[in-house]
């Protein structure tokens, strides 16, 4: 799978401007890297999910074992996605906290 930061070049490129970014810098000399290789892995995963994945879930004719399946694949890619959401310090502002991810057993 091609994309914009899957050549080398690209990505040290990413790195060496994210190295001169103070709101990135701040988190030490290993978080410029530590974020492109997020960007890098975050593009895989969104482009499998969007051009295979998304395009299957939408075909009503997958249905059965193969709709299980499907789903599976799209949780562990969203798995992945969260992993590189949090692994970079820059993003861990992002996390939710869990109060709001657990339902209430009250009704408003």
């Amino acid at each position: 799978m091609s994309g914009l930061l899957q050549t080398k070049d690209a990505f040290k490129g990413l790195v060496q401007r994210l190295a001169t970014c103070p709101a990135i810098a701040r988190y030490g000399s290993e978080e410029p890297e530590t974020l492109a290789h997020a960007f890098s892995d975050l593009e895989e995963s969104l482009r499998k999910f969007l051009d295979e994945q998304l395009p299957k879930l939408a075909d009503p004719a997958v249905q059965g074992e193969e709709l299980e399946d499907l789903l599976l694949d799209i949780r562990e890619e969203f798995r992945h996605v969260l992993y590189h959401l949090h692994d970079p310090e820059f993003f861990r502002v992002l996390e939710p906290t869990h109060e709001w991810l657990t339902l209430s057993s009250e009704k408003k």
